[in-house]
C-alpha cells in the first residue's frame, strides 16, 4: 500500500471531505432558499440557477468517485446512439443491485453534461435528509410514499411539471422499486410463479405501473428510454465507505437507447413490454457473469474537469477559515474551545456517515424478522384488485 492510498484511509481525510460536503451543502441549500422569490417572477431562470447549485453539490460525489477513488466507468453502447446522449431528454431504467449504482449513474450524467438537471423517483423519507434531500426538493425530484393511491396525483403532476423544463434532463427509474437482495428476490420469484411470469435470476420483477405513467406523461418531452445494466468486474461489492477510503472499483455499464414511440401506449401492452425488457436485461447480466463483458463496442466517455475544480474550490474556500479558527483556538489556549471545535467536526463526520448509512442494504434480520413482514413484502409485488388499479 502506497503512502497516498494510506492517507485516503485516514480519519482526518474523511473528516475534511465530510466537513466540506456538509457545510457546502448547507450553504447551497441556503442559496436555493434565496431563489424562492424568483419563482413567481421568472420560473425558468430560478430552475436554471437551481440546476447549477445542484450540480455544485452532486458533482462533489462524482469527483470523489472519479478522482479520489479512481473508479472509471466503461460504457458499452451503440456508437450511433452515443452521439445523442446529453442532447435529448430521456428516461433511464437502471438495475438497483449495488450500493453505489446511483454514484455511477451520476458519473454517467456528468460525462454528458446533464448532472445538474438529472431527476429521479425517490422515497419520501429521503426528502427529510439534510443537504441532499433538501437540494432535491428544489430540483423538483419526485418523492413517493410507495402507496399508489396517495402517490398517483403527485406523481403525475410532478411529471407534467417537467414538460417545460428549460434544461435537458434524464429521469431515473429503478423499476424494481427497491434494491436487490436474496430475500427480496425469493419473494419476487414467488410472485412471478403466481402470475405465470418468466422468472428472473439477477433482478426483481419490475413494477410496471410507475413506468407506464412516466412514459405516458412524458411523451412528446422525452425522446427515448435508456435501458442501463450495471455490473462490476471480478465480483466486486462496492460500498460508499469503500469509495471514501479511496478503493478503486471497475464498473461496466451497458446502455441501449430505445425510442419512446416504440413503447406501447396501452397499459397492459406496456406492462408486457417492460417484463420482456427485464428478461433481456437478465440475460445480459447472465452473459456478463460468464464472459466478463457486455455485448457491443465499448468506450470511455471523456472525463470533464468541472467536478474536480468545483470540489477543490469548495475545499479551499471552507478550509481556509477553518484553519484560521484552529490557529486562533490553539493560540488562545482554551481547552474548552478546542474540545468544542473537535466535537463539532466529529459531529459533521458522523452526520455524513449517517446519511451514507441510509443507502446501505438492510440485513436479513432487519428485513425479515417475522413472517408478517415477509407477507407485507409479498403484498407489495402482488397486483391489487382492479378497482384500485395498483401495480
Amino acid at each position: 500500500m502506497g503512502l497516498v492510498q494510506w492517507l485516503k484511509g485516514q480519519f482526518l481525510c474523511h473528516l475534511v471531505i465530510c466537513y466540506g460536503f456538509f457545510v457546502s451543502g448547507l450553504l447551497i441549500n441556503l442559496l436555493q432558499i434565496c431563489t424562492l422569490p424568483l419563482w413567481p417572477i421568472n420560473k425558468q431562470l430560478a430552475r436554471r440557477i437551481n440546476c447549477k447549485l445542484g450540480y455544485s453539490l452532486t458533482s462533489q460525489s462524482v469527483a470523489l468517485l472519479e478522482w479520489w477513488s479512481g473508479t472509471e466507468i466503461t460504457l458499452y453502447t451503440d456508437p450511433e446512439n452515443y452521439r445523442l446522449y446529453g442532447k435529448e431528454n430521456a428516461i433511464v431504467v437502471l438495475n438497483h443491485n449495488f450500493e453505489i449504482d446511483f454514484l455511477c449513474g451520476w458519473t454517467f450524467c456528468d460525462r454528458f453534461g446533464v448532472l445538474g438537471a438529472s431527476k429521479c423517483l425517490a422515497k419520501k423519507e429521503l426528502s427529510y435528509l439534510p443537504v441532499i434531500g433538501w437540494m432535491w426538493y428544489f430540483l423538483e425530484m419526485v418523492f413517493i410514499k410507495r402507496k399508489w393511491e396517495e402517490d398517483k396525483r403527485n406523481f403525475v403532476q410532478s411529471l407534467q411539471n417537467l414538460r417545460d423544463y428549460p434544461e435537458n434532463f434524464w429521469f431515473l427509474l429503478h423499476c424494481e422499486g427497491t434494491r436487490f437482495t436474496e430475500e427480496k428476490h425469493l419473494v419476487s420469484m414467488e410472485v412471478a410463479e403466481k402470475k405465470s411470469l418468466p422468472k428472473l435470476k439477477h433482478h426483481l420483477l419490475p413494477r410496471t405501473k410507475g413506468f407506464w405513467v412516466a412514459v405516458q406523461n412524458l411523451r412528446g418531452t422525452v425522446a427515448a428510454v435508456y435501458c442501463c445494466t450495471l455490473n462490476f468486474r471480478n465480483n466486486e461489492t462496492p460500498t460508499l465507505l469503500g469509495v471514501l477510503n479511496g478503493e478503486k472499483y471497475h464498473p461496466d455499464l451497458y446502455v441501449r437507447r430505445i425510442p419512446l414511440e416504440s413503447i406501447p401506449e396501452d397499459e397492459a401492452e406496456c406492462s408486457a413490454w417492460l417484463h420482456k425488457l427485464y428478461q433481456e436485461k437478465d440475460k445480459f447480466q447472465e452473459d456478463y457473469n460468464q464472459t466478463g463483458c457486455f455485448p457491443g463496442p465499448k468506450v470511455t466517455p471523456p472525463c470533464r474537469p468541472w467536478a474536480l475544480i468545483n470540489w477543490l474550490g469548495w475545499t479551499c474556500l471552507l478550509l481556509y477559515p477553518l484553519c484560521l479558527l484552529l490557529v486562533q483556538l490553539v493560540n488562545s489556549g482554551s481547552i474548552l474551545s478546542i474540545l468544542a471545535t473537535v466535537a463539532f467536526c466529529a459531529a459533521v463526520s458522523v452526520c455524513v456517515r449517517w446519511m451514507i448509512g441510509q443507502t446501505e442494504v438492510k440485513s436479513r434480520d432487519d428485513l425479515f424478522t417475522t413472517s408478517t413482514k415477509c407477507n407485507l413484502q409479498l403484498k407489495d409485488f402482488l397486483p391489487a384488485p382492479k378497482h384500485h388499479s395498483h401495480d
